[in-house]
């Protein structure tokens, strides 16, 4: 479940910077940000607990 939810992580960031680069989806693209940053903040304390 780790990896899949880190994998997740990478392709909201990578979908980000292609928006960003491109000017798709205006402020849609920073709120996929903050979701990718926020799972990874997650799993970084969960990793922490185990």
């Amino acid at each position: 479940m780790f990896s899949i939810l880190w994998g997740i992580v990478v392709v909201l960031i990578a979908f980000w910077g292609l928006g960003l680069a491109l000017h798709i989806a205006g402020n849609l693209i920073h709120v996929v940000l903050v979701l990718a940053i926020a799972l990874a903040i997650y799993n970084f304390f969960k990793a922490r607990d185990v």
